[in-house]
This record gives C-alpha cells, sequence and structure tokens, in this order.
C-alpha cells in the first residue's frame, strides 16, 4: 500500500526556524494574506495549496515558513514602531461582499 506523500522538509534538513503559519481561505483571501506577510519578511517555505471539504469547500488552506527580522525598517528608513492595531470583525463582517 503506497504510504501518503509528506507535504514538507526533509527530517534530515537542518532544524526548522521562523514564523510558521497555516493559512485557510478564499484563493482571493490566500493571496491577499501572503502578500501582506511576504511583504513583512522573507519567505522560506511556501507549502501546495490544498482544498478544504465539508462545510469549507469552497475555502484552501496554505502552510507558510517565513524569516522576519524584529527590527524591520519602512522603505523610508525609519523603524516600525505602529505595533498594529485590532481590527473590529463584526464591522468588516457587515461590510463584507459575497463572494
Amino acid at each position: 500500500m503506497p504510504t501518503s506523500r509528506r507535504d514538507g522538509p526533509s527530517p534530515r534538513d537542518a532544524r526548522l526556524s521562523g514564523l510558521e503559519v497555516w493559512l485557510a481561505g478564499t484563493p482571493a483571501e490566500l493571496d491577499a494574506a501572503m502578500a501582506a506577510l511576504v511583504d513583512a519578511g522573507h519567505l522560506t517555505q511556501h507549502g501546495t495549496r490544498r482544498p478544504l471539504t465539508g462545510a469549507d469547500a469552497s475555502r484552501y488552506r496554505l502552510y507558510l515558513r517565513l524569516t522576519i527580522t524584529a527590527d524591520r525598517r519602512r522603505p523610508t528608513g525609519t523603524p516600525d514602531t505602529s505595533g498594529g492595531a485590532l481590527i473590529d470583525l463584526t464591522a468588516a463582517r457587515a461590510a463584507r461582499r459575497p463572494a
């Protein structure tokens, strides 16, 4: 009986490091999230986009590994000290249009 193919690096590879992210969403959401994450760091591993099943049939999952430097600088040369902001999910869901 054939075994299923592993989706990841060989166990013989060097110890993994960096940010590990599993994403789940529509193809457009995955593209947008991946672009934002790649903008924040360096993409070191990109998994295969896999379709989900059941109630999530129109969605996909994707594995990414990135190297992100804590003292990342903006293109202007100034340090990024924005810290981030919380998203109002209720307002975002209300404004969302069906795909």
